[in-house]
């Protein structure tokens, strides 16, 4: 498994609700939908080279 970093994230409680729910619907965690999305933001902006973004990001598809 890769490694993880943790951190702290300050957020809008708004935008923390909608993901809450986002994440729910989707059968994630909050913590796994947050990666995913940014996952997802970085590959469609071109920051994340898409051959590590296959190996470590098994929700891809979804």
């Amino acid at each position: 498994m890769a490694k993880r970093e943790a951190f702290l994230l300050r957020i809008d409680p708004e935008i923390l609700a909608a993901l809450r729910r986002w994440a729910d619907d989707d059968l994630r965690s909050l913590n796994a939908q947050i990666d995913f999305l940014l996952r997802r933001g970085l590959r469609e902006a071109g920051r994340l080279p898409a051959a590590k973004l296959r190996r470590s990001d098994p929700d891809d598809g979804k």
